[in-house]
């Protein structure tokens, strides 16, 4: 028993150094074995071996880089890895209301296609929102001239309350029902793996990859679409909270019992600044007839409609209220506004930022500075896809591990 266990615990430290080791050579682009121990403060050894494995998966290949003496007229080239960008493809979805987008990416992230797939329902049955998944999926591959058969993961992002790591959704705007396992459903749909994320999360991943958080340890990612979620990278990894359930920011309470939001409680943030929220509002209060969008009832308040203004300035301010909040909670390098809406300038004006000074506790140094990226679909896919590819890489390593055995 004592032999398994310590034959267990070799096993989980030769994946976590193979990973390692990926996601710097991810981060690199390429780089020698060399670079490698030094850059993760690894024995040579360890390293040559953990390169061996991953050569020998087909996740990484060597390439030539510059000879090591740049002086010298002949040099010996160097030995440099890569990623094997076509060892694997892999799908990111992003489920919107009104539309599904899948990007197709090899394995160093590299597009390969996108597609973007109408819905006919926002909110679907369990079952039904499995087959539209794979439907959508389908002809992304086959625009793209590839099967599903070709994909080596696909990552979901939706709107909720989700547990990642059981592919388990306790809520979704989605989905007509609660606490759903998705995990049989999209084994039964796919032939791949298939990992469910927060689409916010996702969000945070694709900034911290390819956007503004680049660099960056410590940030937030508040996303701004039908609803409002957060994504929070924090010393350089995503924050989920222990059941899933962490960095609802849509749903923090600013007013006791207070508007209907569409999680089922009341005084929820997103009751007031979700878009849902806004039209709801405008509806009741404006003195135009029935707006059906958000740019309804901010071309009423350019034209003058003060109730239209009054709903929008509203939701400004208790947003400012609630980014005041989380600079009080997280003290963050940066806070990015990323979403799908055209336009959210409301939200970010001079009336909104000074809401957000005030909120904050004084101290003698600069407020974290707000920053504004208008994103499309697209970069949400993105994101799941990068999440797939950590996802994918994970397996792979397991696998290596269980063929060794």
């Amino acid at each position: 028993m004592l032999k398994s266990k310590a034959s267990s615990n070799a096993t989980d430290q030769r994946n976590t150094t193979r990973l390692r080791v990926l996601d710097q050579i991810r981060a690199t682009r390429a780089i020698s074995r060399i670079d490698i121990a030094t850059a993760l403060d690894t024995s040579p050894a360890t390293i040559t071996s953990a390169t061996a494995d991953l050569l020998s998966a087909g996740l990484i290949q060597e390439t030539e880089g510059e000879p090591q003496s740049k002086s010298a007229r002949r040099g010996r080239p160097r030995v440099l890895l890569k990623l094997h960008g076509g060892c694997h493809i892999i799908a990111g979805v992003k489920v919107a209301r009104h539309q599904i987008s899948v990007i197709l990416v090899d394995f160093e992230g590299t597009e390969i296609a996108s597609y973007t797939h109408p819905l006919d329902e926002a909110r679907m049955a369990p079952e039904a929102f499995t087959r539209t998944i794979r439907s959508a999926l389908d002809l992304a591959c086959g625009a793209a001239n590839h099967s599903l058969t070709d994909l080596s993961g696909v990552c979901i992002g939706i709107a909720g309350l989700i547990d990642a790591e059981k592919n388990f959704v306790h809520w979704s705007s989605s989905l007509t029902e609660r606490n759903v396992d998705l995990s049989p459903l999209l084994s039964k749909a796919l032939p791949c793996p298939a990992f469910i994320e927060n689409d916010a999360n996702l969000v945070a991943k694709a900034e911290q990859l390819f956007g503004l958080g680049k660099g960056l340890k410590t940030f937030l990612v508040v996303t701004i679409e039908h609803g409002i979620g957060l994504g929070i990278v924090f010393d350089g990894k995503l924050y989920r909270g222990e059941r899933g359930c962490g960095a609802e920011f849509g749903h923090l309470k600013v007013q006791l019992d207070g508007a209907l939001c569409q999680c089922g409680q009341r005084g929820c943030l997103e009751a007031y600044v979700g878009e849902y929220a806004l039209i709801r509002e405008a509806t009741i209060a404006s003195q135009m007839t029935d707006p059906k969008t958000l740019s309804d009832i901010l071309s009423a308040a350019q034209a003058g409609d003060t109730r239209s203004i009054s709903v929008l300035s509203r939701a400004g301010q208790m947003f400012g209220m609630g980014l005041s909040n989380l600079i009080n909670l997280f003290d963050p390098e940066c806070i990015i506004l990323s979403g799908t809406r055209g336009s959210f300038e409301y939200l970010h004006s001079e009336e909104v930022m000074a809401r957000v000074k005030s909120g904050v506790v004084s101290v003698d140094a600069p407020l974290p500075e707000i920053k504004v990226n208008h994103w499309g679909d697209s970069m949400w896919a993105k994101g799941a896809a990068a999440y797939g590819i950590e996802q994918v890489s994970i397996l792979k390593v397991r696998e290596l591990a269980a063929n060794a055995n």
